[in-house]
């Protein structure tokens, strides 16, 4: 016992250096990255950020706190973006600190809703107010210019079927905040013992609200299926040897009753528009198949409004060649396909793999039409390019404007070896499960994976050591989600609940009494004949 104890006070003392306290924070907010791919605990991710908010509690001070919360950023910014050191090097560094300052803010609300021996009403407004501030640090980051949204909380449940009907109510926000909720509850739990009854009841209800989601949220109904073939090369390196080994794995899929042909991100590394040559050998391809093939051209040239520079792009070619259909990617990996303020910091090309030229973007979404053979219908797909994957907004946009099928292409060749083609391609269980509409993730070298409308997986993955082609029937959907409906309104709802914190904090600061140094009581004074001046 006296062992424990004093243990447990060397922890103490040794938590009380700054330098201490740092190093354990880092590594306490780097543990919420091993719930996702390829580390793949899912069940880590509700108890992950507990060690980090039992940090932030006992801070010191408030500035302390801050500080903490950025460190703790840090290390979850690094831990979950560690694949891309290869291209960054000591940039990473750099741009996780840089993103590691949205968790400054949360740090200073734990430690102001748990400090102490909160009341119960503090820890009640803990376990709403703490998940709202994280989903605020989620939807800043998730801008595409600040990295887009990648390692969300969220995207950690991908295989949980509870989790996946929850993102079909409210995406993958929705399921963030049940993550953090947990993760607040448990604090309150084994930290508070006054409020322990908060901590229950707040695992309770976040149970109850997955049971009601999963007993409400409606299935998608069935509309028949399609026949994908997705293309897989491998790791190959040049244009035109890649394009060849497209080609090979693709007339092997003759006979074979396809509605689609998917080749990967940057599959053509030409302009079809400027090489026919190209476009009537995939012409010839896909009258072999019997279908069109979606094709991606990573190339200089032009777009449809006329516009020169290198473009990424989802081409549709038919039997009689290009058929017009042609969707430029939007959103732009920052460093991987441009730089930001390129003039301030171009340096970065020197110390990784940062673009050395950027792409061009597009400028609005594309839904494609294809004959299905035998059926007489218009199949609808919407193509994604790459880390538009990640995007909810964009999936979601898809669905509303009528497709039926959603299509990643995608490249992770320069991350063979890293977390990064497993997380890639789980995020199209999210896209699916969020719109109800199947998704083909489709990479040049792995892993390509196909989901079914409820974010199930379908056939099996194409892992990073295959070169091969694969045939998927995949089940097709009618009906819209609660998602598709309402959007990102767990994004809203933890605005308007920070912003009533916000409210309730100022009007009681009004209300509190100064703190001014008070002036002594004013006395009389009384003058008399015997004494002047008394």
């Amino acid at each position: 016992m006296q062992v424990s104890v004093g243990r447990r006070e060397t922890w103490v003392r040794r938590l009380e250096s700054p330098v201490w306290r740092g190093c354990v924070v880092l590594v306490a907010g780097a543990l919420p990255a091993f719930a996702f791919p390829e580390a793949n605990f899912a069940w880590f991710a509700y108890i992950a950020l507990v060690p980090w908010m039992m940090l932030l509690r006992t801070a010191p001070t408030g500035r302390r706190a801050l500080l903490d919360g950025w460190i703790g950023g840090l290390g979850f910014m690094l831990a979950v973006h560690q694949w891309l050191i290869p291209s960054l090097h000591v940039f990473i560094v750099v741009l996780g600190g840089f993103l590691g300052l949205l968790w400054a803010p949360w740090g200073w609300l734990v430690r102001m809703l748990l400090r102490g021996r909160p009341s119960v009403r503090r820890a009640l407004a803990a376990v709403v107010v703490i998940p709202s501030g994280w989903l605020m640090i989620e939807t800043v980051r998730s801008f595409d210019g600040l990295g887009g949204p990648w390692g969300l909380l969220g995207a950690s449940q991908w295989d949980v079927p509870p989790a996946l009907r929850l993102a079909s109510v409210g995406g993958v926000w929705l399921v963030t905040l049940l993550v953090v909720a947990v993760n607040t509850a448990l604090t309150v739990l084994l930290t508070v013992t006054s409020a322990r009854a908060v901590g229950v009841a707040g695992l309770v209800g976040c149970a109850f609200a997955v049971s009601v989601a999963w007993v409400w949220a409606p299935l998608p109904g069935n509309a028949g299926h399609a026949r994908i073939a997705v293309v897989q090369p491998g790791v190959i390196d040049g244009v035109e040897r890649r394009f060849v080994r497209s080609e090979e794995l693709t007339r092997t899929l003759g006979g074979r009753s396809l509605d689609l042909v998917v080749w990967g991100e940057s599959s053509v590394g030409r302009d079809l528009t400027l090489r026919p040559d190209l476009a009537d050998r995939l012409a010839t391809l896909s009258r072999r198949v019997g279908a069109p093939i979606l094709v991606n051209m990573d190339a200089p040239g032009s777009d449809q409004a006329g516009r020169t520079g290198i473009f990424k792009s989802a081409v549709l070619v038919g039997p009689d060649g290009l058929t017009g259909d042609r969707y430029d990617k939007m959103r732009l990996v920052p460093f991987g396909e441009y730089i930001p303020m390129r003039d301030a910091l171009g340096w970065a090309t020197s110390v990784g793999k940062a673009a050395s030229q950027d792409r061009r973007r597009g400028e609005h979404q594309v839904v494609m039409v294809l004959p299905v053979p035998g059926q007489g219908e218009r199949l609808r797909i919407g193509p994604l390019i790459c880390f538009e994957s990640a995007f909810p907004d964009m999936s979601r946009q898809l669905v509303r404007d009528g497709a039926q099928l959603l299509v990643a292409q995608s490249s992770t060749s320069t991350f063979q070896q890293s977390w990064a083609p497993e997380q890639h391609s789980t995020l199209a269980a999210l896209r699916a499960a969020e719109t109800g509409r199947p998704t083909v993730h489709a990479t040049l070298t792995g892993v390509s994976a196909v989901y079914g409308p409820e974010g199930t997986r379908v056939g099996p993955e194409l892992g990073t050591d295959r070169s091969t082609s694969a045939v998927y029937d995949v089940p097709l959907a009618r009906g819209t989600t609660a998602f598709v409906d309402l959007g990102a309104w767990p994004l809203y709802g933890a605005l308007a609940v920070l912003a009533a914190l916000c409210a309730f904090e100022g009007t009681r600061a009004l209300r509190r009494p100064g703190r001014g140094r008070q002036e002594p009581p004013a006395h009389t004074a009384h003058v008399s004949k015997e004494r002047p001046g008394r």
